[in-house]
């Protein structure tokens, strides 16, 4: 199963060319769920999520729909994965809040956390519970190597593919050959953050999808399931992204439009 969604469900640039227009904020997630089945949430980076709210986000969403969240940064940046069980247990306990509804946890690195913080990783892996699916992304190439691949093939975590300015695509391709998980976890991101209208396609990223969507159907004979998620960043306008890529997967999308139509009838 290839399950492909957004990075982030709350922009309002999307209002009219994806969200009907005149959605408000608190309805965009509802509608947002209407069109894809997953999504990457990225607010779980800066602070562990209230109970409260994770139930919201269950609640507002059909049976078969799943989070990813990304691990607190207090665990990877702040702390650097030292001493960060109390953290990670308190984020859990929110995590499970969803139930069913949870997919991958994102364990995020900084930009400056190094292959010199191996011993760091090794001490945090084991603490990842075996019941839920962990996925880890590196920014910096110098943690693809050999012994890494196989720390994070022992503790079942999946490399994050990020397709951005941390590692070449190349590299990526070649590491979807050998998947560390159970699961893969694919990340479009862009090469950069100088897009900064959310509303429309802006840079032709058809060469990128079709590349990508080859190498997710050679990936599925090796996983169950991946996950993956567009960031507006990656051409300007996720859903059209998305909608793109499953079309190329020969997945059925749903039309902004049909939005429109289904919120009429409540």
């Amino acid at each position: 199963m290839i399950r492909v969604g957004a990075q982030g469900w709350n922009y309002d640039a999307w209002v009219g060319p994806f969200y009907p227009s005149g959605t408000r904020a608190i309805n965009y997630l509802g509608t947002y769920a209407r069109a894809f089945d997953t999504v990457e949430v990225d607010s779980t980076f800066y602070a562990v999520p209230a109970i409260k709210t994770v139930r919201a986000w269950a609640a507002r969403t059909p049976e078969k729909f799943t989070f990813s969240l990304k691990l607190p940064q207090a665990i990877t940046h702040e702390r650097r994965m030292r001493e960060s069980g109390d953290v990670l247990m308190q984020f859990l306990d929110a995590a499970r809040e969803l139930g069913p509804k949870l997919g991958p946890i994102l364990i995020q690195c900084g930009p400056d956390f190094g292959p010199g913080e191996l011993p760091a990783l090794a001490g945090f892996l084991p603490l990842l519970p075996p019941d839920m699916h962990f996925a880890i992304e590196f920014r910096q190439k110098g943690w693809i190597n050999e012994g890494v691949i196989a720390l994070l093939r022992e503790h079942r975590v999946a490399l994050a593919l990020s397709d951005g300015k941390w590692i070449p695509r190349a590299t990526l391709l070649k590491l979807a050959e050998q998947p560390t998980s159970d699961i893969a976890y694919v990340r479009w991101m862009g090469p950069d953050r100088s897009i900064v209208d959310y509303s429309r396609i802006q840079v032709d990223r058809t060469k990128e999808i079709e590349v990508w969507s080859e190498t997710l159907r050679s990936l599925m004979q090796r996983v169950t399931t991946a996950f993956c998620y567009v960031n507006n960043h990656f051409a300007g306008h996720s859903p059209a992204s998305i909608r793109m890529l499953q079309t190329k997967l020969g997945q059925a999308s749903v039309d902004p439009a049909q939005l429109g139509d289904q919120l009429s009838m409540f």
